[in-house]
């Protein structure tokens, strides 16, 4: 009321105003605040329900940010719905969680062997024991009996490249303390007492691409990619899976050629004449664009798509082939680091085509939903292997510091933590004492 009756008095002009006056007034703008303030907070809600889709500023839940109401531990939690209260799910701090890690690397045997960081010799653990608070409330730590009571009788595809499988085996490490996965066929799991299936499909590009030459490593090999046609390997089996998560990035950056139509129409770094060089956000771009195509456009795919946003590298003191590394052993605080340069770039680019997505999607029936990791990711330069991904290296071996992946377990077991709520949020069910004595705690 001082800073209104402040803002009021600036406005009016020094003169012999009455003070009776002033106080109608007042009381006027008072009453003007209130109305707007009453009829925005009415409207708002009703017509993004309108539109099926809820922005992360007004993403609710009944969780409480309060620890009497829950624990870090996902007891006794509700499943969230819009309503009054509201907060943000990406943006907060990592705070200590003495009780992780919730499996180990002799619990889970699915841990692909260069994210196998303690089995390498990793000698601190610290960096196994924090969990994502965001600002506004409590994020349940990742419950496996909440999870698969939500997805009985479905399935999963996370498609991508090697960080979209880091994510899923996360997620199968996670879950095997209710029951262990069996690999039906290669990168294809279930979990036969609760019927569900996951699965991961090698796209690093989303699109169709082609390896210049054969006989060049992956890592330094120059690729055609067809910005406008989609991988087959994936965009063909949509169908199978409830829950479609997709992940790209990092492969664009490397010497690519692109075409449309058939037509070569430009390149980034190839360096051959008479090519335009483009940028990597060009081709990025195109294929988000080709991928959410495949998916909105399909016929018979009702299930919902999440778009796991861009994971970013901490490689300090040169770069991934020249001798950088990450051998930090604690995460930032927010206030310490910002997302800029490439990592910013990147992120805008997932954040403009999923809207345009989500928009056309809704026109037909479809959810996509934004799973956004990339600030929490970006404070945990302590989480990678390095090189605890591998053997020490001997004579005639090299190997490059892995700060792109990350440790199992580790800082990357949050993005399901994220990926729960917001499937709870979705389903609406009420999780409340549902299987509380599920925690196993190691360290």
């Amino acid at each position: 009321m001082k800073n209104l009756r402040a803002w009021s008095d600036h406005l009016r002009p020094k003169s012999q105003t009455p003070p009776q006056q002033t106080r109608k007034t007042t009381s006027l703008l008072v009453s003007v605040s209130v109305t707007l303030a009453s009829t925005l907070l009415t409207i708002i809600p009703i017509y993004y329900s309108s539109l099926r889709y809820y922005p992360s500023f007004l993403w609710t839940s009944s969780v409480s940010s309060s620890s009497s109401t829950s624990s870090s531990h996902g007891h006794g939690v509700s499943a969230g719905v819009p309503s009054a209260k509201q907060f943000d799910l990406f943006t907060g701090e990592w705070v200590p969680n003495p009780d992780a890690p919730y499996y180990t690397n002799r619990t889970c045997w699915t841990i692909h062997e260069e994210q196998n960081c303690m089995k390498y010799g990793r000698p601190d653990t610290g960096f196994m024991k924090w969990r994502w608070k965001p600002n506004d409330c409590e994020l349940p730590i990742f419950n496996p009996y909440h999870f698969l009571e939500l997805v009985r009788g479905k399935s999963m595809a996370f498609v991508g490249d090697s960080l979209g499988r880091n994510h899923m085996e996360s997620l199968l490490c996670l879950l095997s303390r209710v029951e262990n996965p069996v690999e039906v066929q290669l990168q294809r799991w279930k979990l036969t007492g609760y019927n569900f299936k996951i699965a991961h499909f090698w796209a690093p590009y989303l699109i169709k691409a082609e390896r210049a030459d054969a006989n060049d490593p992956s890592y330094t090999a120059l690729f055609h990619l067809y910005l406008d046609e989609l991988d087959p390997e994936w965009a063909t089996k949509i169908v199978e899976f409830d829950y479609i998560i997709i992940s790209a990035g990092h492969w664009f950056f490397r010497p690519t050629l692109f075409y449309e139509n058939g037509q070569l129409v430009g390149c980034f770094n190839c360096y051959r004449e008479n090519v335009t060089d483009l940028r990597f956000s060009y081709s990025y771009r195109k294929a988000l664009q080709t991928a959410f195509r495949a998916i909105y456009s399909s016929r018979n795919f009702k299930g919902l798509t999440f778009l796991r946003t861009f994971s970013p590298q901490h490689f300090e003191n040169g770069s991934w082939n020249q001798g950088g590394n990450c051998v930090r052993t604690r995460p930032f605080t927010s206030n310490e680091t910002r997302l800029e340069d490439i990592n910013l770039q990147t992120h805008s680019i997932e954040t403009e085509e999923f809207k345009v997505a989500e928009s056309e999607g809704r026109k037909r029936g479809l959810k996509f939903r934004l799973l956004d990791i990339t600030f929490a990711s970006l404070l945990r330069p302590d989480g990678h292997p390095s090189r605890y991904g591998h053997l020490a290296p001997h004579d005639n071996m090299t190997f490059v510091n892995d700060c792109a992946h990350w440790c199992l377990p580790g800082a990357i077991d949050a993005w399901n933590d994220l990926l729960l709520q917001m499937m709870k949020m979705e389903d609406g069910r009420s999780f409340d004492k549902t299987k509380s004595s599920w925690a196993f705690h190691f360290f």
